[in-house]
Protein backbone atom coordinates (compact mmCIF):
# COMPACT_ATOMS: atom_id res chain seq x y z
CA UNK A 1 0.00 0.00 0.00
CA UNK A 2 1.71 3.44 -1.09
CA UNK A 3 0.19 6.57 -0.79
CA UNK A 4 1.88 9.90 -2.09
CA UNK A 5 3.44 11.76 1.19
CA UNK A 6 0.74 14.36 1.13
CA UNK A 7 -1.46 12.12 2.72
CA UNK A 8 -0.87 12.28 6.61
CA UNK A 9 -1.86 9.01 8.71
CA UNK A 10 -3.27 9.96 12.00
CA UNK A 11 -1.21 10.56 14.71
CA UNK A 12 -0.90 8.06 17.47
CA UNK A 13 -4.04 7.32 18.97
CA UNK A 14 -3.38 4.20 21.61
CA UNK A 15 -6.01 5.32 24.49
CA UNK A 16 -5.84 3.49 27.71
CA UNK A 17 -8.24 2.63 30.06
CA UNK A 18 -8.40 6.20 32.28
CA UNK A 19 -8.58 8.12 28.93
CA UNK A 20 -11.21 5.87 27.40
CA UNK A 21 -12.88 6.58 31.08
CA UNK A 22 -12.88 10.26 30.94
CA UNK A 23 -13.58 10.75 27.91
CA UNK A 24 -17.23 8.22 27.59
CA UNK A 25 -17.91 10.39 31.54
CA UNK A 26 -17.59 13.42 29.68
CA UNK A 27 -19.40 12.85 27.00
CA UNK A 28 -22.33 11.15 28.87
CA UNK A 29 -22.50 14.08 31.42
CA UNK A 30 -22.58 16.65 28.61
CA UNK A 31 -25.55 14.71 26.61
CA UNK A 32 -27.41 14.43 29.83
CA UNK A 33 -27.88 18.20 29.24
CA UNK A 34 -30.93 19.76 27.77
CA UNK A 35 -30.83 21.88 24.52
CA UNK A 36 -26.89 22.24 22.74
CA UNK A 37 -24.72 22.81 25.84
CA UNK A 38 -20.84 23.13 25.24
CA UNK A 39 -18.66 20.85 26.77
CA UNK A 40 -16.71 21.75 29.38
CA UNK A 41 -13.62 20.13 28.14
CA UNK A 42 -10.69 20.24 31.33
CA UNK A 43 -9.16 16.62 30.37
CA UNK A 44 -5.67 16.94 30.05
CA UNK A 45 -5.82 15.26 26.65
CA UNK A 46 -5.84 16.94 23.23
CA UNK A 47 -9.30 17.99 21.82
CA UNK A 48 -8.82 16.14 18.80
CA UNK A 49 -8.44 12.36 20.54
CA UNK A 50 -11.38 12.88 22.42
CA UNK A 51 -13.42 14.18 18.80
CA UNK A 52 -12.00 11.03 17.14
CA UNK A 53 -12.74 9.07 20.11
CA UNK A 54 -16.45 10.25 19.58
CA UNK A 55 -16.67 9.48 16.19
CA UNK A 56 -15.19 6.17 16.28
CA UNK A 57 -16.94 4.80 19.52
CA UNK A 58 -20.20 6.58 19.89
CA UNK A 59 -22.87 7.28 17.48
CA UNK A 60 -22.24 10.37 16.29
CA UNK A 61 -21.68 12.56 13.83
CA UNK A 62 -19.41 15.75 13.71
CA UNK A 63 -19.97 19.33 11.94
CA UNK A 64 -16.71 21.64 12.22
CA UNK A 65 -17.94 25.19 11.83
CA UNK A 66 -17.00 29.15 12.74
CA UNK A 67 -20.45 29.85 13.97
CA UNK A 68 -20.91 28.92 17.05
CA UNK A 69 -24.89 29.84 17.57
CA UNK A 70 -26.30 26.90 15.05
CA UNK A 71 -29.98 25.66 16.73
CA UNK A 72 -30.82 23.68 13.93
CA UNK A 73 -28.94 22.07 10.45
CA UNK A 74 -30.89 22.55 7.64
CA UNK A 75 -30.44 20.61 4.19
CA UNK A 76 -28.49 22.95 2.03
CA UNK A 77 -27.26 22.42 -1.76
CA UNK A 78 -23.83 21.93 -1.84
CA UNK A 79 -21.27 22.33 -4.25
CA UNK A 80 -18.99 20.13 -5.11
CA UNK A 81 -16.68 18.11 -7.44
CA UNK A 82 -18.65 14.52 -6.82
CA UNK A 83 -22.20 13.65 -6.56
CA UNK A 84 -22.07 12.85 -3.17
CA UNK A 85 -21.18 16.13 -2.00
CA UNK A 86 -23.57 17.95 -4.27
CA UNK A 87 -26.80 17.09 -2.78
CA UNK A 88 -29.08 19.35 -0.96
CA UNK A 89 -28.04 17.65 2.77
CA UNK A 90 -26.37 18.61 6.12
CA UNK A 91 -23.01 17.12 5.54
CA UNK A 92 -20.86 16.05 8.67
CA UNK A 93 -17.86 13.87 9.56
CA UNK A 94 -17.24 10.77 10.78
CA UNK A 95 -13.90 11.64 11.84
CA UNK A 96 -12.81 14.33 14.59
CA UNK A 97 -9.73 15.32 12.63
CA UNK A 98 -11.44 16.18 9.63
CA UNK A 99 -14.41 18.53 11.70
CA UNK A 100 -12.12 19.91 13.35
CA UNK A 101 -10.66 21.62 9.69
CA UNK A 102 -13.95 22.84 8.83
CA UNK A 103 -14.23 24.41 12.20
CA UNK A 104 -10.49 26.05 12.33
CA UNK A 105 -10.15 27.43 8.54
CA UNK A 106 -11.78 31.01 8.25
CA UNK A 107 -13.08 30.24 5.11
CA UNK A 108 -14.02 34.43 4.52
CA UNK A 109 -10.44 34.89 4.00
CA UNK A 110 -9.57 31.58 2.05
CA UNK A 111 -11.26 30.97 -1.72
CA UNK A 112 -11.28 27.54 -1.98
CA UNK A 113 -10.30 24.67 0.56
CA UNK A 114 -8.97 21.08 -0.65
CA UNK A 115 -9.74 18.10 1.86
CA UNK A 116 -9.89 14.78 2.68
CA UNK A 117 -9.93 11.83 4.84
CA UNK A 118 -10.51 7.73 4.22
CA UNK A 119 -9.92 4.32 4.95
CA UNK A 120 -8.27 2.18 2.75
CA UNK A 121 -10.13 -1.51 2.94
CA UNK A 122 -7.76 -4.24 1.80
CA UNK A 123 -8.70 -7.95 0.11
CA UNK A 124 -8.82 -9.31 3.43
CA UNK A 125 -11.37 -6.58 4.60
CA UNK A 126 -8.92 -5.05 7.15
CA UNK A 127 -8.81 -1.26 7.35
CA UNK A 128 -5.88 0.93 6.84
CA UNK A 129 -6.33 4.99 8.23
CA UNK A 130 -7.48 6.99 8.66
CA UNK A 131 -5.33 9.42 5.94
CA UNK A 132 -5.77 13.17 5.78
CA UNK A 133 -5.23 15.94 3.07
CA UNK A 134 -5.65 19.64 4.11
CA UNK A 135 -5.09 22.09 1.90
CA UNK A 136 -6.38 26.16 1.38
CA UNK A 137 -6.09 28.85 -1.14
CA UNK A 138 -2.15 28.79 -1.67
CA UNK A 139 -2.30 32.86 -1.89
CA UNK A 140 -4.16 32.66 1.48
CA UNK A 141 -1.90 30.34 3.10
CA UNK A 142 1.02 32.88 4.52
CA UNK A 143 -1.94 34.91 6.51
CA UNK A 144 -2.39 31.92 8.58
CA UNK A 145 -6.41 31.89 8.06
CA UNK A 146 -7.30 30.34 11.13
CA UNK A 147 -9.94 31.11 13.89
CA UNK A 148 -11.38 29.91 16.50
CA UNK A 149 -14.25 27.40 15.71
CA UNK A 150 -17.12 25.11 16.93
CA UNK A 151 -17.22 21.25 16.60
CA UNK A 152 -20.86 20.12 16.12
CA UNK A 153 -21.49 17.02 17.83
CA UNK A 154 -25.23 15.22 16.15
CA UNK A 155 -27.07 12.40 16.51
CA UNK A 156 -25.89 9.97 13.46
CA UNK A 157 -29.64 8.44 12.86
CA UNK A 158 -30.81 10.17 9.69
CA UNK A 159 -27.08 10.38 8.02
CA UNK A 160 -26.00 7.90 4.95
CA UNK A 161 -22.22 7.38 4.49
CA UNK A 162 -20.44 7.93 1.52
CA UNK A 163 -20.39 4.87 -0.96
CA UNK A 164 -16.72 3.54 -0.88
CA UNK A 165 -14.74 3.97 -3.98
CA UNK A 166 -11.72 1.67 -5.90
CA UNK A 167 -8.44 2.65 -5.45
CA UNK A 168 -6.13 -0.07 -6.96
CA UNK A 169 -7.13 -3.18 -4.82
CA UNK A 170 -8.33 -1.11 -2.19
CA UNK A 171 -11.36 0.14 -1.57
CA UNK A 172 -11.69 3.65 -0.64
CA UNK A 173 -14.17 4.40 2.64
CA UNK A 174 -14.54 8.23 2.66
CA UNK A 175 -15.23 9.68 6.31
CA UNK A 176 -18.57 12.02 4.42
CA UNK A 177 -21.55 11.94 5.71
CA UNK A 178 -24.98 13.73 4.98
CA UNK A 179 -28.51 14.00 5.89
CA UNK A 180 -31.59 15.00 3.65
CA UNK A 181 -33.26 15.62 7.13
CA UNK A 182 -32.78 18.55 9.77
CA UNK A 183 -30.53 17.84 12.39
CA UNK A 184 -30.55 19.43 16.18
CA UNK A 185 -27.19 19.26 17.48
CA UNK A 186 -26.87 17.45 20.90
CA UNK A 187 -23.56 19.43 21.82
CA UNK A 188 -21.02 21.59 21.01
CA UNK A 189 -17.13 21.80 21.37
CA UNK A 190 -14.88 25.05 20.92
CA UNK A 191 -11.44 24.05 18.98
CA UNK A 192 -9.07 26.86 18.41
CA UNK A 193 -5.63 26.45 15.68
CA UNK A 194 -3.47 24.88 18.51
CA UNK A 195 -6.19 21.90 18.94
CA UNK A 196 -5.61 20.92 15.35
CA UNK A 197 -3.19 18.44 14.77
CA UNK A 198 -2.34 19.20 11.45
CA UNK A 199 -1.98 22.95 11.57
CA UNK A 200 1.57 23.13 10.55
CA UNK A 201 1.04 20.62 7.53
CA UNK A 202 -2.06 22.22 5.34
CA UNK A 203 -0.98 22.56 2.04
CA UNK A 204 -1.85 25.42 -0.49
CA UNK A 205 -3.48 24.89 -4.39
CA UNK A 206 -4.18 26.69 -7.22
CA UNK A 207 -7.64 27.95 -6.69
CA UNK A 208 -7.94 27.79 -10.94
CA UNK A 209 -6.52 23.92 -11.14
CA UNK A 210 -8.80 22.47 -8.65
CA UNK A 211 -9.91 19.33 -10.37
CA UNK A 212 -6.51 18.45 -11.38
CA UNK A 213 -6.02 18.41 -7.06
CA UNK A 214 -9.64 16.21 -6.67
CA UNK A 215 -7.88 13.89 -9.64
CA UNK A 216 -4.99 13.58 -7.80
CA UNK A 217 -6.66 12.28 -4.92
CA UNK A 218 -8.40 10.20 -5.96
CA UNK A 219 -6.17 8.20 -8.62
CA UNK A 220 -2.92 8.37 -5.86
CA UNK A 221 -0.96 10.46 -8.20
CA UNK A 222 1.83 13.11 -6.88
CA UNK A 223 0.39 16.55 -5.97
CA UNK A 224 0.07 19.00 -8.93
CA UNK A 225 3.57 21.14 -9.03
CA UNK A 226 3.24 24.68 -9.81
CA UNK A 227 2.83 25.77 -13.55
Amino acid sequence: MMLPDYWLPRPNMELNETTRFAFDDLINTTLGISGCPTIQYTLPFPKWQFLCYLADHHNLALHGSGDSQIALFEPRQANDLNEFGSQKAVYAASDGLWAMFFAIVDRERVNSITNACVRLEDDAGTLHGPYYVFSVSQASLPNQPWRTGTVYLLPRTTFVTQSPMPFGSYQVHIAQLASLEPVQPLAKLTVTPADFAFLTQIRGHDDERLQEYATALQTGAPWPKDM
